[in-house]
This record gives C-alpha cells, structure tokens and sequence, in this order.
C-alpha cells in the first residue's frame, strides 16, 4: 500500500468527523438563533418545512405591479410578478408602482481615455398604494443595486452582450430587494 493511499484512507474519518462536527455546530447555531427571536422570512409560524406565511402570501398575490416605461422596465415588472406570486389567482387589492433608473460611470481608462470598464447603479424608487377609492399609498421604498462589466477592445458585439447581461442581473437583484423589502414591511405591519 503506498503512502498516498494509506493518507487518503486516514483522512476519510477525519472527514466524515469534521463533517459531523459541523452539522452538529449549524444545528447548534440554529437553536440559539430560533431561541433569540430569529425566524427566516418566508418561514410560517409552525415551523420551517413548510411554505411562506399564508397572510403574508395572500397580500403579495394580490399585488398587481404597475407598468414600468421601456425594456429594463418591463423586465423589472416581470421579474417582480414571478416574486409576487402574481399568476392570476387572486383579485388585486393592491398596486406596486415602481420608477427605474439608470447611471453609468466609466471605472477604467486605457491611455487615450477611453474606458474599459462601465459601472451600472440602478435605482427602484417603490410605492405601494390601495386600489380602494381613493387610493391611500401604505408603504414606499428605494433600493439601489450596482454591477459593472468590462468593455473589450474592438469587440462591439461582446461590449453589447455585457451591458445586457449586467442590465438583467441588476433587474434581478433589484426585483428581489423590492419583493424582500416590502415583505418586511408588511410583516410588520401584520404585528403593529
């Protein structure tokens, strides 16, 4: 038996040790942090194995999202819809009216000034308002995410792929900080 395989054959204990000492301190973690008042988000009451809040989930459904101008903003309204829980399932009581903004700086320079990276921050100023007569706004937020992307030398088509696909990971990332904003908001809420 070589040493290499006399080494391997130690280390699988000590592995399956360490493996087991570190499920036993994240359980550990887990109940000081339940004993604490810490509960995830989207957890219920009873427990974690089952699905979100019902209460919770039901506002969120019906939520419709107002049109938001031009592409990035129709993918914002989209991606917010699938967050939502918005599939047509329940009569809308509620309307979330979103402006998207977009800033650019460049962040590199090559020596004759033109740039080499580009630094997108997008901002989602929120407003969640009642579809009852007249309509009363309940909650407002903003939330900002930022991305970059480099730009190639003398590959335009490379340049547009990158700006689109950090466009839609800020459209990501902003939909999620909306959805996880207002839910927190409106848990509250529930409590208050």
């Amino acid at each position: 038996m070589s040493r290499a395989g006399s080494s391997t054959s130690l280390s699988e204990p000590r592995m399956r040790h360490a493996s087991r000492r570190r499920l036993l301190a994240l359980g550990a973690a887990g109940v000081t942090l339940a004993g604490c008042g810490f509960r995830p988000l989207y957890a219920p009451e009873g427990g974690a194995t089952a699905d979100a809040d019902p209460a919770l989930r039901e506002v969120l459904a019906a939520t419709e999202v107002a049109r938001i101008p031009e592409r990035s903003g129709q993918l914002l309204r989209r991606a917010l819809q699938e967050r939502l829980g918005r599939a047509g399932s329940a009569t809308p009581t509620r309307e979330l009216r979103v402006s998207l903004q977009f800033a650019t700086e460049p962040e590199g320079f090559r020596r004759d000034g033109t740039p080499t990276r580009m630094r997108y921050t997008a901002t989602a100023s929120w407003l969640l308002v009642s579809l009852a007569t007249p309509p009363a706004p309940t909650l407002q937020g903003v939330e900002r995410s930022f991305d970059a992307f480099d730009v190639p030398d003398n590959q335009f088509f490379a340049a547009d792929f990158a700006r689109d696909a950090t466009v839609q990971r800020l459209i990501r990332q902003l939909a999620d900080d909306v959805v996880l904003r207002l839910s927190v908001q409106l848990r509250q809420q529930q409590k208050a």
